[in-house]
C-alpha cells in the first residue's frame, strides 16, 4: 500500500486558524473584504510554487506580527524558528522607540536594506506578497475603484517600491524566478492600464 499523502496537516490547520482569528476585523483596503483573504492568498501562490509546508505556513502568518497582536514567540512556540525566523525578515519595523508611527518611506527603505541578506523561503513569501498585492490592485484598477488614496504614499511611491522589492527578491532559483517574473507582468500591466510612468526613473523623489 503506498503510504498515505496528508493533504492538510494538522499544523496547517492550526496556521489557518491562527491566521483567521489574529487578522479578525481587519479588512482590505478600500473593502469589505477581509484581510484573511491576502495571506491566504499568499499563501496559495507558494503552494502552487512548490514550496513546503513551513513556507506555505509562513505565508499565513506572514503579516501576523507586523499587523496584529501576535509576536514572534507565539508564533515559534506554536510553529517552530523556521517559520519565526520568516515570519520576522517579512515584518516592517512600524513604529519607533516611542511607539509614534514611522514615515512610510522609511519603513519600506529599511524593510529593502534588511532583506538584502534573506534566505530563500524569505524571498519566495515576501514575492509571494508583492504578487498577490498587485493582483488586487490590478482587479480594483480594473473595476474603476480608487485604489491609490487608500495607500499611505502616492502612486509613483508605490510602484516604485514595488519593482524595487522585485528587483531585489529575484534570484537564479527557478521558483524565485518564476515569482519575481509573474510579479512584473502584473506590474507592467498596472502600469499600461494608466499609461503610467516609470516608478525607477531619475526623476523619482525616493
Amino acid at each position: 500500500m503506498p503510504e498515505r499523502l496528508e493533504l492538510l496537516s494538522p499544523l496547517l490547520v492550526r496556521a489557518l486558524r491562527c491566521a483567521s482569528y489574529w487578522h479578525r476585523g481587519q479588512l482590505r483596503k478600500g473593502s469589505a473584504i477581509p484581510y484573511v483573504e491576502h495571506v491566504m492568498g499568499v499563501a496559495l501562490i507558494l503552494d502552487r510554487s512548490g514550496f513546503g509546508e513551513n513556507v506555505v505556513i509562513a505565508g499565513l502568518l506572514h503579516d501576523a506580527v507586523e499587523d496584529t497582536e501576535a509576536t514572534l514567540a507565539e508564533i515559534e512556540g506554536l510553529f517552530g524558528s523556521e517559520v519565526a525566523g520568516i515570519v520576522s525578515d517579512c515584518s516592517e519595523q512600524k513604529t519607533d522607540s516611542l511607539g509614534n508611527k514611522r514615515p512610510w518611506i522609511d519603513r519600506k527603505r529599511d524593510h529593502l536594506a534588511v532583506l538584502v541578506e534573506a534566505g530563500l523561503a524569505s524571498r519566495a513569501v515576501i514575492l509571494a506578497d508583492k504578487l498577490n498585492n498587485l493582483i488586487s490592485i490590478e482587479m480594483d484598477l480594473r473595476d474603476k475603484k480608487p485604489i491609490w488614496s487608500q495607500f499611505n504614499a502616492d502612486r509613483e511611491q508605490v510602484l516604485w517600491y514595488h519593482r524595487t522589492m522585485i528587483d531585489q527578491l529575484d534570484g537564479d532559483e527557478p521558483r524565485l524566478g518564476q515569482l519575481a517574473s509573474e510579479a512584473r507582468r502584473v506590474l507592467n500591466a498596472i502600469e499600461a492600464l494608466e499609461g503610467g510612468v516609470d516608478p525607477l526613473s531619475a526623476e523619482n523623489p525616493l
